[in-house]
Parts: structure tokens; C-alpha cells; sequence
């Protein structure tokens, strides 16, 4: 992550959008039970929010310095940040209530990782587990915070199908001005199907 893109979800402003817009949007009635994921909290303005909401929120970050600085900011609390790639976390299979992904599918590098990282997730959620999240829209204006970034932007159009490929059930893509939410269960039985 560039330092501008850093320094902006780090801020203040950053912030009130997650708690004001963004995180009500995506938990709009729902619930994410006692057990919750967060993939890829980055400084955890959303693990801030998130942690409120349920009884233990695990944390898996990516980047080291981030992870750790997250983990000493929460001590002591109901957050657990494990420093690991979302696509193989090493975390006990069909573990979780749900799991959460907050604008940060773009910064995995390629599609076929970020199908992993949906795998990955669909793998520790318990059966019937639910995935939700949210990612931005790609834009002239997106490219440019990116610029030096990795930015691989989710195609809306494409969503369902990935997240069906991979095992997931009952799933709901939607898109508004900025944003494609999405909600999927991992499914009962059965594996993902092979195309």
C-alpha cells in the first residue's frame, strides 16, 4: 500500500465513512454470530467496529508491521490478529460464524488469488457460515490512490459465480455508487464444484 492510500485508512475520515456507511451497509440484518473472521483489517478501523459486534473477532493481516501494530493497539481485548496470507491462514477448518472482507479484495494480486483467499474462507467457516463483504469500484479516480499499488479490482458482474465455485450457497451480490456488497453461505454439504 502506498503511503497516501496508508495515511487515508489510517485517518479520521477513513473512520467515520467505515462506521457510518460502510459497515451498515454490509451487516444490513445480519447477524455474525460469536465466532468472526476479518480478512485483511490493514490498521483495523474496521476491527474497531467489527469487535463491538461480536464475542471474538479474529484478525488475519498479511503485512507484518501492520498485523503487529494492531495486535498491541488490542491487547487485552476480544481481538486475536493472526500475521498471515488470507489464502492459507493455518486456522482450524469450519471454525468460524462468519467472516467479514472490508475494501481490500483489490490489493490480493491476481483473481486466481483472490479465488483462493474465498476458498481459504469458505474452509474455516463452519457449515453454514456466512461471508460478507464489500470492496470499491473501479474507477480513474481508485486508480490513481493505487498508483504503485497492487489493484486488482473485483468485476461485480463476475462475484456470484467465483464465490459459487468455490462452495459457497445463497449468494447475493449488489453494487451502489461506490461499492459491490456481497453475502454467501458456506454451504451445508458437499464441495465445491469443479469446472
Amino acid at each position: 500500500m502506498n503511503a497516501e492510500h496508508l495515511a487515508l485508512c489510517s485517518s479520521a475520515e477513513w473512520a467515520e465513512t467505515v462506521r457510518r456507511w460502510i459497515i451498515p451497509w454490509v451487516l444490513d440484518g445480519v447477524d455474525l454470530g460469536d465466532d468472526v473472521l476479518e480478512v485483511g483489517p490493514g490498521p483495523g478501523l474496521t476491527t474497531d467496529v467489527l469487535r463491538t459486534l461480536t464475542g471474538r473477532l479474529t484478525a488475519v493481516e498479511v503485512d507484518r508491521d501492520l498485523a503487529d501494530a494492531l495486535a498491541g493497539r488490542l491487547a487485552g481485548s476480544n481481538v486475536e490478529v493472526v500475521s498471515a496470507d488470507a489464502t492459507a491462514t493455518g486456522l482450524p477448518a469450519g471454525r468460524f460464524s462468519a467472516a467479514v472482507c472490508l475494501t481490500m479484495l483489490h490489493h490480493v494480486p491476481t483473481a486466481e488469488r483472490q479465488d483462493a483467499l474465498f476458498a481459504e474462507v469458505r474452509r474455516v467457516l463452519r457449515p453454514g457460515g456466512l461471508f460478507v463483504g464489500e470492496d470499491s469500484l473501479d474507477s480513474p479516480d481508485f486508480r490513481t490512490l493505487h498508483h504503485d499499488d497492487v489493484c486488482v479490482p473485483i468485476a461485480p458482474a463476475e462475484l456470484a459465480g467465483r464465490l459459487a465455485a468455490v462452495g459457497f450457497a445463497d449468494v447475493e451480490v449488489e453494487v451502489n455508487e461506490f461499492a459491490v456488497r456481497f453475502r454467501a453461505r458456506r454451504s451445508a454439504g458437499g464441495e465445491p464444484r469443479q469446472d
